[in-house]
């Protein structure tokens, strides 16, 4: 009742905040992610999940306590950003291919902003510095990672986790890639929808799914504005400012940091103003914990995701927690050596670029395909590497045990 009255008081602010939303989810976000839906849902469809889960598994059940197809879905969620990685994982966990301890691993540490969005939109939309995009990246990305290792803690070993259904052997064989192709066969089989029913599926299914996102992005850029224009968030920005400099840094960052917990597009946008009186050290910090955390947008995103599986909200609340907080001290940590250049300049002379020419572009599309298929191909080459060693290790103590 009181957003509907703030929504009478405020019409202007509020007209303007919804079509803001709506401007980010059909420039920004229905391009970036839409395709990646329907490509998800067709991979599936086919058994991809299941030849590259069979080939993964050496991999990332030692590392990650997760089946092998949880590589796929690292690997797609890296790529096309929230919610994929949560969006797939649920998949897994209907197609009984993951554990509810291994979902709630799974999505904790892919759950990330895809390259694009943070070098096209944050670093040279925001930021209009390119020279922050290694410095942006090894932080969010290198976070996401020790996330994945800290989240292997989560969840005690069970039976149910040793004899995961997705029945990939821990153990090396002499040929898994053989047995990978056999998953695939099997999976494409059990499936047994044609080349257009699974195409028509799979695009139903993503337009439910963009069109929540969509939904969620618009009404929490509404109700942030219109807390703001009703001075509800000064209490907020309060905390955040002592919080702040109890901790050593600026107090000026509490706009980001605060828009940030909300939506992640407009904290980084607030991140990216040009305030001198802030060091750039700090704005990009605050930049990675707002990609990190993802914003309360994403995470109802992610919520009404894992509604219809047993997989818990909060595990994935705190890695996002976790996640921010690690991002943001990596990159104070590492800035002298990656980034310390860029001290003298809070900001560098903005391009004559729109945001959207990223996304819109077939190259920008072109661009997260192949970061996929390389970051794929290096996951797997990986873990071939990895089942070697583990084959040439037990050949030599057999060896040397006779």
């Amino acid at each position: 009742m009181g957003l509907c009255v703030l929504m009478f008081v405020y019409p202007v602010a509020y007209l303007a905040a919804a079509l803001r939303g709506l401007a980010i989810w059909w420039d920004v976000l229905f391009p970036s992610l839409f395709p990646f839906f329907i490509i998800s849902e067709v991979l599936l469809g086919f058994g991809i999940v299941h030849l590259i889960g069979t080939l993964l598994d050496p991999f990332m059940k030692p590392i990650f306590r997760i089946p092998g197809s949880g590589g796929f879905v690292a690997a797609m969620g890296y790529v096309s950003g929230y919610p994929i990685g949560a969006k797939l994982t649920a998949k897994l966990w209907e197609q009984q291919m993951v554990t509810r301890d291994e979902g709630e691993r799974l999505v904790a540490f892919t759950t990330s902003s895809d390259p694009i969005f943070l070098i096209g939109a944050v670093s040279i939309g925001f930021f209009h510095n390119p020279g922050i995009v290694p410095i942006l990246a090894i932080a969010h990305y290198g976070g996401g990672f020790l996330v994945g290792l800290l989240m292997r803690y989560h969840g005690a070993r069970t039976s149910q986790e040793t004899h995961s259904v997705s029945k990939s052997p821990s153990k090396p064989r002499s040929n898994r890639l053989r047995d990978a192709i056999r998953a695939m066969h099997k999976a494409r089989i059990a499936d047994g929808r044609n080349l257009g029913e699974l195409i028509q599926d799979a695009i139903q299914s993503s337009l439910k799914l963009i069109i929540v996102v969509g939904g969620l992005v618009v009404f929490f850029s509404v109700f942030l504005e219109l807390l703001t224009q009703a001075n509800i968030m000064m209490g907020l920005y309060f905390i955040i400012e002592h919080v702040l400099s109890f901790m050593g840094m600026p107090p000026a960052l509490s706009k980001s940091l605060v828009g940030g917990i909300f939506e992640v597009t407009l904290g980084a946008r607030y991140a990216g103003e040009p305030i001198t009186s802030i060091p750039l050290s700090f704005k990009v910090a605050s930049a990675a914990f707002i990609l990190s955390w993802g914003g309360l947008s994403v995470h109802a995103q992610i919520a009404s995701i894992l509604h219809s599986t047993n997989l818990r909200y909060w595990p994935f609340m705190m890695a996002r927690f976790i996640h921010g907080i690690l991002a943001a001290s990596l990159v104070l940590v590492l800035w002298k050596q990656l980034a310390g250049g860029l001290d003298s300049q809070s900001t560098m002379i903005p391009f004559d670029m729109p945001i959207q020419t990223n996304f819109h572009s077939s190259l920008g599309f072109i661009n997260n395909i192949f970061i996929f298929v390389i970051l794929l191909f290096a996951i797997t080459l990986l873990s071939i590497i990895f089942n070697m060693m583990i084959s040439l290790w037990i050949r030599l103590r057999h060896a040397l045990g006779k």
